[in-house]
């Protein structure tokens, strides 16, 4: 397995040989690991990777019954068969999805429509799902009763100066791509001016958004596997590495999604329609559970609309890990990289020595900040 399609754990598989009943048989196990890597010295790693563990162990049976309960079938997340919390020995023991012929799409060209909707499908299910699991109690709240559903990106970008220092230095990267292309000066002089608010723009564009949902929190398709029809049509999507869960609005994921996920082709067209399924999707689970669904689609449009910028500081921190990537790259696992801070740094420098050259750049990346202007958050 790549450990590289992972950059805050090891990533491994156990095979285990047994015998039943006189018959032999063995089972492959995807093995998640804490890495025990820091970011520029801080410990960020351990907490998600106990996030996800938790995920596990509290919220997705629950989610799971939730969906059974209404006849609909379980989130569609690995099964897990082992959580470990031991500090320092953290593990979770995963199925080993390319036994049921999950694979993962070409990272570098971004999902098309039917990737994209498929996953936008499946979140609705996982945001719904978990509304009408808050609606069952609702005088105790999600994000009380679980308090790791509360350190999503707002809470790491406000108490871990290294993450703030990621977008950061992710801006500025940004920056550089934009000043080697012609037409993009005002994005040049527009992340000047962010750059010393970034943490702060970011922190209010996630607040104070109703409803709260538990979300996936860094759903891009480095995060997503696909099952295929034998014409390769995408048929089914498994969301993968949960360790940025949070209680936080629908249009977080969403902005998350689209912006890191798909070139400017697919998004821009599309945008109303893929949120059209989103919404359908999520209605019907609300109405599956005998409720109303709290918002109007105008309403998601508007949220989705809102938190754009939020969506474009994804865009500047993940497209490029992806987009710069060269073959062999990726490892992350490496003893001398103990510090994830110090391979993102590594990762930029050497993007900058392709960006001319790589004909990704434009639909991926250089579209986000075309949009944004066109929509006059980028002045």
């Amino acid at each position: 397995m790549n450990k590289g399609d992972n950059y805050a754990s090891e990533v491994t598989t156990v095979e285990v040989k047994y015998e039943l009943d006189g018959k032999s048989s063995e089972v492959v196990y995807v093995v998640k690991i804490n890495s025990g890597k820091t970011l520029d010295g801080e410990r960020v790693i351990d907490i998600i990777f106990r996030k996800e563990c938790k995920f596990f162990l509290d919220i997705s049976p629950q989610i799971n019954s939730a969906l059974r309960e209404i006849g609909h079938t379980e989130i569609n997340v690995p099964k897990c068969f082992h959580v470990g919390l031991e500090k320092g020995k953290e593990v979770i023991f995963l199925e080993d999805l390319r036994a049921r012929g999950y694979k993962m799409a070409d990272r570098k060209q971004g999902l098309d429509e039917a990737h994209t909707t498929l996953v936008l499908r499946e979140l609705a299910r996982l945001h719904a799902a978990s509304l009408l699991l808050q609606n069952k109690t609702p005088d105790d709240d999600l994000g009380e009763k679980y308090p790791y559903l509360k350190k999503g990106w707002s809470y790491f970008i406000t108490n871990y100066d290294s993450v703030l220092n990621t977008l950061k230095e992710s801006a500025k990267l940004s920056q550089t791509i934009a000043r080697k292309m012609d037409g993009y000066e005002r994005v040049n002089a527009w992340i000047d001016m962010i750059i010393p608010k970034i943490g702060e723009i970011f922190s209010k564009q996630t607040k104070h958004v109703l409803p709260k949902v538990v979300c996936h929190g860094d759903c891009w398709n480095n995060n997503l596997l696909f099952r295929y029809s034998e014409t390769g049509h995408p048929e089914d999507v498994m969301l993968l590495d949960l360790q940025m869960i949070d209680y936080s609005a629908p249009a977080t994921d969403l902005n998350y999604l689209l912006y890191t996920s798909t070139t400017g082709d697919v998004r821009k067209p599309n945008i109303e329609a893929f949120l059209g399924s989103y919404y359908t999707a999520f209605k019907d689970i609300m109405e599956a559970g005998g409720q109303t669904i709290p918002f109007t689609e105008a309403q998601l449009l508007k949220d989705f609309k809102d938190m754009n910028l939020a969506g474009l500081v994804f865009a500047m921190v993940f497209v490029p890990l992806v987009l710069f990537e060269t073959e062999g790259e990726a490892d992350t696992s490496k003893e001398n990289k103990e510090d994830l801070a110090e391979m993102l740094r590594e990762t930029r420098e050497k993007s900058l020595e392709t960006i001319e050259t790589n004909p990704l750049v434009k639909p991926r990346f250089l579209s986000v900040f075309d949009e944004m202007m066109e929509l006059g958050i980028i002045p």
